[in-house]
């Protein structure tokens, strides 16, 4: 344990500052000299604490994780929550409780007071959680976000959702059954969450178990530009959010976009590709460029549609129909029953292997289709903008695994709200203090909180003291205040 700092008990005059160390080292040196001549000694052990004076250990009267609270308050306010909160310190306990050990909103106490941090009672916590539901100070938040962000009209923003499900067996309008990810049949809550490319977040809705997935994105879209003022942004997305319906919605908004796309036949351009290289196999990572060009009477700008082969794509996909083709000859032989197999074509009661299905599926392994509607960008850009999803599927995890987004012990929308206004805000600190430090946050936050800041009782002086830390730590709380600084 390394000693930092002493101060005299009460007393705030400079004058004495000298005097009060010459006191605080001759209080420590006594405490030594008692606990040497108590120690060996003979004693009748009745159960009791020996007290200083009788040479027993000096008192700890406070510990707290303070550079793990330091570190983490620095992110809260860099990212210019104190203001958007208006100096909420109840909200600001509750995020940096999510982070250090994600619980219940009335366990959450007990962790502020194992950190070292007075928490408000109970009460009091309930009393402002309807406070964070609402949409005003959301989109606080979310304002602080987009500053941080730096956003534009050429902003990248990736999208994707996910759901929350709930342990009870009957829905209320909000929490429904609905298409689970996880193959769970309680009621659920839809996510959608928009990231800026690194996976920092911007902003997050909540939906009806039972919305489809492809239906949420124009909703979040929309309210997100009305929030910020902007006219568009390039939001990149999976395929599995396009539907023809919302793609078309989308086009007549005149939003920019690089989303992936489905492709249930062999491209024009992959096609004359082979009949121009017959009996060749497509290069590794070559690319098809395809222009797709509105027409007059179209409500969308000019697009751009780019077909990736890729080998290791190709040998999976491969891997997977031969497997299935396997076990559809073998229903039609009749060695093994019919179950749900895209090769097995049913004519009335006839079994047979679709081999039009199997070879066409054959041709199209391998290949990744992309488009946008972005004029200028090589397909170097676009391709590498889509593979940008990872990092919002790294928040997703992030917040359901690390953060404990799932709303447990919530039940009403307002309360799901505000417990998704707090998972958001210790996301967004929790990605700022990974690109800060180059740690997970689960790293980060199991290093840092080991070593603590005590103040012990020493006579009438409290000493403050705290445990050495380690090159990798110091250096690393080094960077978070640097960043901060420079912010």
């Amino acid at each position: 344990m390394q000693i930092v700092h002493s101060s005299r008990k009460g007393s705030r005059d400079i004058e004495h500052i000298g005097s009060a160390h010459d006191d605080v080292e001759l209080e420590l040196l006594k405490t030594a000299a008692r606990q040497r001549l108590a120690a060996g000694q003979g004693e009748l052990d009745l159960g009791l604490n020996a007290p200083p004076e009788a040479g027993g250990p000096l008192p700890i009267t406070a510990s707290r994780m303070g550079h793990l609270h330091d570190a983490l308050s620095t992110a809260y306010d860099t990212l210019g929550f104190d203001h958007a909160s208006g100096g909420d310190e109840v909200f600001r306990h509750l995020v940096l409780a999510r982070i250090i050990e994600p619980t219940s909103k009335l366990d959450s106490l007990r962790v502020l007071a194992e950190a070292g941090i007075t928490p408000v009672s109970y009460r009091t916590l309930t009393r402002r959680l309807p406070l964070y539901c609402v949409q005003d100070f959301r989109e606080r938040l979310a304002a602080a976000c987009a500053r941080q962000a730096g956003l534009g009209p050429a902003t990248l923003v990736l999208y994707d959702v996910t759901t929350l499900y709930f342990e009870t067996d009957a829905g209320d309008g909000f929490r429904e059954p609905g298409f689970s990810k996880e193959r769970r049949l309680e009621p659920q809550i839809t996510v959608g969450l928009l990231t800026d490319a690194s996976g920092f977040p911007l902003m997050v809705s909540a939906f009806e178990g039972n919305t489809a997935e492809t239906t949420t994105m124009l909703p979040t879209l929309t309210a997100f530009l009305a929030v910020h003022g902007l006219r568009d942004v390039v939001i990149v997305a999976d395929a599995g959010m396009i539907s023809d319906a919302n793609m078309r919605a989308i086009e007549a908004e005149g939003l920019s976009f690089i989303l992936g796309m489905k492709v249930p036949e062999v491209p024009y351009v992959v096609a004359q590709w082979h009949r121009d290289h017959p009996g060749q196999a497509i290069p590794d990572g070559h690319v098809f460029t395809q222009p797709w060009p509105a027409a007059a009477s179209d409500r969308r700008k000019d697009q751009v549609r780019y077909y990736q082969y890729r080998h290791d794509r190709a040998r999976r996909t491969l891997r997977g129909i031969d497997e299935q083709v396997r076990k559809a000859e073998q229903a039609v032989a009749g060695k093994t029953a019919v179950k749900r197999n895209r090769f097995v074509k049913l004519t009335d009661a006839a079994k047979s292997v679709n081999r039009e299905l199997e070879a066409k599926a054959r041709a199209l392994a391998g290949i990744k289709g992309y488009v946008t509607n972005v004029p200028g960008p090589t397909p170097e850009f676009v391709i590498g903008s889509y593979h940008r999803l990872f990092e919002i599927e790294k928040s997703f995890r992030m917040a359901k695994s690390d953060l404990a987004a799932r709303p447990i012990y919530h039940r009403t929308r307002d309360s799901i709200a505000a417990h998704l206004t707090i998972v958001f805000a210790a996301l967004a600190v929790s990605r700022w203090i990974e690109e800060a430090t180059g740690w997970s946050i689960r790293k980060f936050v199991k290093t840092v909180r080991r070593y603590r800041t005590i103040e012990i009782q020493a006579g009438d002086h409290i000493i403050t003291a705290a445990d050495p830390l380690p090159a990798d730590v110091r250096q690393t709380l080094e960077t978070i205040k640097t960043r901060a600084a420079a912010h």
